[in-house]
């Protein structure tokens, strides 16, 4: 559905994102709705935070306007990378002059907040926080899994496709190979495999 403006100078717009169209947006569409904001100006994406190349949500940015606003459920419904959710609340509160509200956290609503420089500077501390607290949680995940990797490959477990087993035939063929009798590929065509698998094969006797 395209994104619609009303007719009036300052609108607001939903938007809201989910990371695999697996995953539902039945909870962010009820608090768009209490919050009052029309469906025909939600914008739903289901493409992951981990950066902001997003195609609606750019196109999102090109209608956003002075004055308007933007309304995010979450924090991280915008995105999960601590450095370009700031560079992206800076673009839009400045550069675009456009106002953003996360429902989830009242202290970020910079709507009229340029008369106000405490409340201004108390969202900006409060987004920043929770940026680095996301990143954080990031990192960490990201440094678990490969803790539980490095675990798990001690113990033996082996990870990736299992290794192909050598055809009978593969001595004579590497044989003929090592004389100088066929080529690479030719080995490889004979063996039913790449030529790269087969001097792999090789290296790793």
């Amino acid at each position: 559905m395209p994104l619609e403006r009303g007719n009036n100078m300052e609108q607001t717009f939903g938007y809201v994102r989910v990371s695999t169209r697996e995953q539902h947006e039945d909870r962010q569409m009820i608090a768009m709705r209490e919050f009052g904001i029309p469906r025909k100006r939600i914008v739903i994406e289901k493409m992951s935070g981990k950066d902001f190349n997003r195609p609606l949500y750019r196109g999102l940015l090109q209608k956003l306007k002075p004055g308007d606003v933007l309304v995010v459920k979450s924090i991280d419904r915008l995105g999960r990378d601590y450095g370009e959710i700031i560079e992206q609340w800076r673009h839009i509160t400045k550069e675009i002059g456009a106002a953003i509200v996360v429902i989830d956290m009242p202290l970020l609503d910079t709507r009229n907040k340029e008369r106000d420089l405490t409340a201004a500077l108390i969202s900006d501390i409060v987004l920043q926080l929770l940026s680095y607290v996301a990143e954080q949680e990031r990192i960490f995940n990201h440094q678990r899994q490969a803790e539980g990797i490095a675990a798990a490959k001690a113990r033996g477990v082996r990870f990736g496709r299992e290794a192909r087993e050598r055809p009978a035939m593969f001595e004579s063929i590497q044989n003929l190979w090592r004389c100088g009798e066929i080529s690479a590929r030719e080995a490889g065509r004979l063996l039913d495999i790449s030529h790269t698998t087969f001097l792999r094969w090789i290296k790793e006797k």
